[in-house]
């Protein structure tokens, strides 16, 4: 595993619709490190997916680099894997063969490829469902999917961009303890984008603010909060609600700093 490392990353894009040149993320630098969950929270507009997708290589960037250890990214690769707000699921494919699908990809043998989608299958808690279809399960149980396939490769990086925000809001709590349980469990490096506060933080160990656009680091936000984390327990958590309440603070009041030495606020 290797830590992510993003070095003054800025993209700049020529709007064919205003006619002009419009810059969406600035001068972004900050470090994730191995096992750490961290999520992405600012204003609508401010380049949160814009720096995911460089992240995962689907877009180059305009200045500035991105190293996932010793290796800078110039395309996608199956060192990270990506989790969509689209479910993104092959219909035609089961549980098991969407699960196994990167595997087949990457050569490995049949057998090995189906006891590690089983594996996965279980642990987002979808045993007994293997041979069922995409249009056969839910909106939360194909997101779930979608999560298995994703650290069924077991990648260097997880990147997940509001994978629940097409779900209702009972589902989506009950995916977000699934997804820290799931953390816990095999403790893979997740950088996760989301415009909601409060699931950053009863999610993340850190909380990146990013000011209105173009996006650059407002502030960090640690997350010290014990787990494992529920939402039975964190509700009415004095400690939760005071962080939600700063980050939230941060987001709505993400005009860019204007601290003349170019750095960050950081919020402890």
């Amino acid at each position: 595993m290797a830590d992510l490392v993003i070095r003054k990353l800025g993209k700049t894009y020529f709007d064919l619709y205003a006619g002009r040149h419009v810059t969406a993320v600035a001068d972004v630098s900050l470090e994730i490190h191995t096992g750490e969950f961290v999520s992405i929270v600012g204003a609508s507009g401010c380049g949160k997916t814009t720096l995911l997708n460089m992240v995962a290589g689907f877009i180059p960037p305009s200045e500035g680099e991105i190293l996932l250890g010793d290796r800078q990214v110039k395309g996608p690769g199956p060192d990270r894997g990506v989790v969509f707000q689209g479910f993104a699921l092959f219909p035609w494919k089961s549980v098991l063969d969407n699960v196994a699908f990167g595997l087949k990809m990457r050569g490995v043998p049949r057998a090995e490829r189906l006891r590690i989608a089983e594996e996965y299958v279980a642990l987002v808690g979808l045993a007994g469902a293997e041979s069922r279809y995409p249009t056969e399960l839910s909106g939360g149980m194909q997101q779930r999917v979608g999560v298995a396939r994703a650290l069924a490769n077991s990648p260097e990086l997880l990147l997940m961009d509001e994978p629940f925000a097409s779900v209702d809001a009972q589902t989506r709590m009950t995916l977000q303890e699934e997804l820290t349980r799931i953390w816990e469990a095999k403790h893979p490096t997740i950088l996760f984008v989301t415009h909601d506060v409060d699931e950053a933080v009863f999610l993340s160990d850190r909380v990146i603010v990013l000011t209105r656009s173009p996006g650059t680091v407002r502030a960090e936000v640690p997350i010290p909060l014990p787990r494992p984390r529920s939402w039975g327990r964190l509700v009415e958590d004095g400690r939760f609600k005071a962080l939600v309440a700063r980050v939230l603070a941060l987001v709505r009041d993400s005009d860019p700093p204007t601290n003349p030495a170019g750095g960050q606020e950081r919020s402890g």
